[in-house]
């Protein structure tokens, strides 16, 4: 079987997952591990979101490159000049991920997702990061904190109000 490219970059990043998981790579590592895999690909995002695989695609590969950034702004004293643009290209890449969401949503109607704030050890983030599962889809954990995106989630009434522990706790509450 003739593989994808699309197909082996969320091989790749599974793998990625598995080793983290196990602690054989740092959050760090992680992050660097998937933006390298994309830069050395020629990977880009589907222009035409038609189907769960390509959105499924596209918000991580955003989310990658929206990650990778934040490490970097947060490696960078306030008083460096690029962390503004780090931050600024970070937040681009969570807008462009969040549109994605939004349209993930909409090609499965809502259906099979539950959505609810998570337990954070940022202050920063306390009622304001929530995961989305999409139970038909292995399980799939996505996450957001824009306004537009929970709105609409509590709108076709997936949301939960409360606080939950993520499903991924040990990587959403570990710092860069």
């Amino acid at each position: 079987m003739i593989l994808s490219k699309f197909d082996k970059f969320l091989i790749h990043r599974q793998s990625l997952i598995e080793q983290y998981t196990k602690g054989d790579m740092t959050k760090d590592e992680f992050i660097e591990a998937n933006y390298a895999y994309i830069n050395s690909t020629d990977l880009v995002p589907f222009k035409k979101l038609d189907n769960v695989k390509k959105a499924i695609f596209n918000y991580q590969y955003y989310n990658v490159i929206a990650k990778y950034y934040q490490k970097r702004a947060h490696e960078l004293s306030h008083k460096h000049g690029a962390k503004d643009d780090f931050l600024e290209q970070a937040n681009y890449f969570y807008s462009k991920k969040d549109h994605v969401t939004l349209k993930l949503l909409q090609l499965i109607d809502y259906q099979g997702v539950e959505a609810y704030y998570v337990r954070v050890k940022s202050p920063a983030l306390k009622r304001k990061l929530f995961e989305i599962v999409l139970k038909d889809y292995d399980s799939l954990i996505l996450h957001s904190k824009n306004e537009t995106l929970l709105n609409t989630l509590i709108r076709e009434n997936v949301f939960i109000n409360e606080t939950r522990t993520s499903l991924v706790d040990d990587y959403i509450n570990k710092r860069y």
